[in-house]
């Protein structure tokens, strides 16, 4: 059976072009002609089956046929909020596996420990797309550029919002009127929107993570293993995933 590729197009359902990159790989890579059938996503749920009408140059013009909405794949809002990594081929890493996983936001933390305090949002955009197109998800993962921690702390935020830290009871936190932090899948509630927070190499300082709570953040436990940061967050989101599928 011949492999259903599917290439990016955030204006399928009103451009009738290809945007530059996905055209050049149509006509150079892959070969293909007029006449020819491929799918397109919009990354705002919906795939679309369209056949080549123009394949000139740098130029591949479509045909839309067919327009096949898709059901979400999981309830609720999934956000993840990360210190990303001093060496950034983890936070591509992470990017690439969460998307295909499947989540709808991240959220890169500028944090008292972090290692890195820029990103190149267009790098990661670029894998979110790519790694889209390879699972075949009708959803892009929204990005959101660096930002603050108390800043995004501080906002308004609809739903359920985790920290996930490790500090126990010598550093003084209480979480959830007991020093025990309760396993994150426990306390997540299928369809309601979440948001956790995932800290630098070096944790969260012990300021940030009462500043979260004193926002309604709830502190929480992702198991008994030290992870690396691009691991856990990687762990947040299939949590997140399985208890909204």
């Amino acid at each position: 059976m011949k492999e259903i590729r599917y290439f990016y197009a955030p204006d399928a359902a009103t451009s009738t072009e290809l945007p530059g990159d996905e055209a050049a790989h149509v006509l150079r890579v892959l070969r293909m002609g007029i006449g020819d059938e491929f799918f397109l996503v919009d990354g705002r749920g919906n795939f679309y089956r369209a056949t080549i009408t123009l394949a000139t140059g740098h130029r591949c013009a479509y045909r839309i046929e067919e327009v096949i909405p898709q059901e979400p794949a999981w309830q609720g809002h999934l956000h993840l909020a990360m210190a990303p990594t001093k060496l950034m081929d983890r936070v591509e890493w992470f990017a690439e596996k969460a998307t295909e996983i499947g989540f709808d936001e991240l959220t890169f933390l500028d944090c008292r420990f972090s290692e890195r305090r820029m990103v190149k949002e267009e790098r990661i955009d670029k894998i979110l797309i790519s790694a889209m197109k390879q699972s075949h998800k009708a959803m892009k993962p929204r990005l959101n550029g660096m930002r603050r921690f108390r800043d995004f702390v501080a906002e308004e935020r609809e739903g359920d919002k985790f920290i996930c830290h490790c500090y126990s009871e010598e550093s003084g936190i209480e979480a959830w009127g007991q020093w025990e932090k309760p396993l994150l899948f426990d306390v997540l509630r299928p369809g309601v929107p979440s948001t956790v927070l995932i800290g630098p190499e070096g944790d969260f300082s012990v300021d940030e993570v009462r500043f979260a709570m004193q926002h309604g953040y709830r502190s929480v436990s992702l198991g008994g293993s030290r992870l690396r940061t691009e691991t856990a967050a990687l762990v947040a989101v299939h949590m997140m995933q399985l208890r909204n599928m």
